[in-house]
Formats: structure tokens, sequence, C-alpha cells
């Protein structure tokens, strides 16, 4: 099977060339993203395409690459620079029509979508939804603006396809490894902080009515193959047992628990987010306490899913990732060190706003 997959060289993109690498089926693998790896595993599996999706002529750079292809696995997604939400859209939202639309002029005959628990509307507290839960998101996080502008797209493409394109969207809770450790240091920690910090903190501020989802990439690429061997369609709720708790949290970082209102979390982080010390949106904030837990029986019963790591090891995977600024050799994961972030700093200013190169 011939398969390109945008966003490869990122954290579940990685995970699916492990996958593909190491499954038993023969396949042609592209692998789209704006700053190729070097060929050294997982990463030498894939031939390689430099491609910004956020590109105005992204569609058609695609078309000649989508030539032949039996599906596209769609990762790419762009998290920084977190101010700049004009570029976030165009990467996300202007991405996923460049690639519905080149493949529909390809006749590629099945997409997988990378959506996400962001794209969901907030949810019960007592209960947990299924696929048919609404897909209006969190309206004050773009992430999740951008995520349910996606789906929308999918929506109106499953609709009018010339050929009948299959389209699969895969739903999962927060995607953790380690090898995204340094990736995950970026998003949220200052510069000038150094990796092993995260294992010096003494307690952890946070509401204790906290709970939420994560899963391996590893697991979610293991659904993302069975999608394409099945050629399944509609969408798939992906998340590890069990959920996490604030305690959970606070013992994965041999933290204390410390019991902080969520309103007042909320207030802190958008106040050091408009002082330009960290790059964390505060909508982040919003998500995580409005998004509902998902129910996975669908990918269980359809797909014979089942996550092979648990939550807590998940998250203590990746804690131990970001305490040692673990990566890989892909630019999108690569090793992060105090130096290198200080430089970048001074040259280019803070990543939540600095322009890509």
């Amino acid at each position: 099977m011939r398969i390109v997959v945008t966003g490869a060289s990122g954290n579940i993109g990685t995970a699916l060339l492990r996958a593909f690498a190491a499954g038993d089926a023969e396949h042609d693998i592209i692998g789209i993203c704006r700053r190729p790896p070097d060929g050294v595993p997982p990463y030498d599996c894939a031939d390689w395409v430099a491609l910004d999706l956020a590109d105005p002529g992204a569609a058609e750079a695609l078309a000649p690459v989508l030539a032949a292809a039996d599906a596209v696995v769609h990762l790419a997604w762009g998290f920084q620079p977190s101010r700049d939400t004009d570029y976030l859209e165009r990467v996300g939202v202007g991405g996923t029509r460049a690639v519905l639309q080149a493949a529909d002029t390809a006749g590629v005959g099945h997409l997988v979508h990378m959506s996400s628990l962001g794209a969901y509307s907030p949810g019960p507290d007592d209960r947990r939804v299924d696929e048919s839960w609404p897909t209006n998101g969190i309206t004050t996080l773009a992430y999740s603006r951008h995520k349910v502008a996606a789906e929308r797209l999918l929506d109106a493409h499953v609709g009018r396809s010339t050929h009948g394109m299959a389209v699969a969207r895969i739903r999962p809770g927060l995607v953790l490894q380690r090898d995204a450790g340094s990736a995950l240091l970026r998003y949220g920690v200052p510069a000038f902080v150094p990796a092993a910090a995260v294992r010096l903190l003494p307690f952890l501020p946070l509401d204790r009515r906290i709970m939420t989802q994560c899963v391996h990439p590893d697991d979610v690429a293991d659904a993302i193959v069975r999608v394409l061997d099945r050629r399944a369609t509609g969408a798939f709720n992906l998340a590890a047992e069990p959920p996490l708790t604030r305690e959970d949290m606070a013992e994965a970082l041999g933290a204390a628990a410390l019991h902080v209102p969520a309103a007042a979390l909320r207030t802190l982080t958008s106040l050091t987010w408009r002082a330009r010390l960290q790059s964390l949106d505060p909508g982040w904030i919003d998500l995580a306490f409005a998004v509902p837990l998902l129910d996975s029986c669908r990918a269980h019963d359809e797909l014979g899913w089942r996550p092979r790591v648990d939550a807590r090891d998940v998250l203590a995977e990746a804690v131990g990732g970001m305490a040692e600024a673990a990566g890989t050799p892909s630019p999108a994961l690569r090793p992060r060190s105090v130096g290198q972030q200080l430089a970048r700093l001074v040259r280019r200013g803070p990543v939540g706003s600095r322009k890509l190169p």
C-alpha cells in the first residue's frame, strides 16, 4: 500500500513510522513535513518531501505527492508559535483543506485525520462520552477552535467527495511519550529553566477536580494501522486507563498536591502569558477543566484495539522524558538544552511569538 503521512516527523508520526517498520506488511511510505529528518530509524522507512501546509500553494504542491496514493494519514498540526494564531490556523485548518482538496483530485481512497479530544464540547462530570458527543470545542483556545474547523471541513467533504473517499477521524486524549520530552518543555517551560527542574517541583498547584486522559503514541499508531487495514470510517476515541487525577500527576512529578482553584490557576496563567513569561495559552486551562472523559468502546469493538500502556505509565514516561530533555533526530522532536533555548530566545524572541524559519 502506498501511504502518505503528513506531519510524519512529529510525536504521533514518529510512532507511526515505528509501527510501519515493525509490521509484517510492505508499505511504500511518503513522509511530509517542513523539515525532513535525517535517514536514521525510524525515519529511514519513509521517502521524504519538504512541504509547509501553511503555504498558499500547498494543495497544488501536494497533488504530485498524492498521485497513486492508496491512503493519506493527516497528522500535521501546529502548536507554536502559540501567539501567532493566524499561522496556526493556516497550518491546521488551511492544511486540512489542502490535503482534502489534493486527495480528492488524486482519487485517494482513504483519509485518516488526526482530530483531538479538544474538538469536543464541554461534557458531563459523571459519565464518559462516545463519538456522537457534539464537536463544538472550547472557544477560548485557538487549538480547539481549529480542530473544530477541521472537523467541519471533513463533514462537508464527506458529503461532496467526487469519488467517495473513505474518511476516518482519530480523537485521542493527550498523546505523551518519552521522545516528546523536549518538545513538551518547549511548549510550556521558559527557556531559562533546565529540564532537570521538572523533578525539583516541591508542589503541584492544581484544582483537585481535574481529571484527564492520555494515551501513548505507539497505541495511537496501532489504532491508525488497524483503521488503514480495515479501511474503517467515522470517528474513534482513544484513551488509556485510568483517567489521571491531580494526585496521579503529583506522584509522577514527585511533588505534593496543592489545591488551587481552577479560576485562580487560569488567572495566574493569563498574567504570565500576557507578561510573556511563558508560552502556554491560558485557554489550555479552560480545556483541561471542560472537556469530557472519552469512551473508547468503538475502537475496542470495531478495531480490536486495546491500549498496551497504562495511563499512569504513559505519564511517568513523559515526565521522565521531560526531566532528561529526551528527543529524537527529528527537528520536531529535537533534544532541548538551556543553552540552545537561550540562544534562540536572544536571536528570535520567545517561542510563543517567534516567526518560524
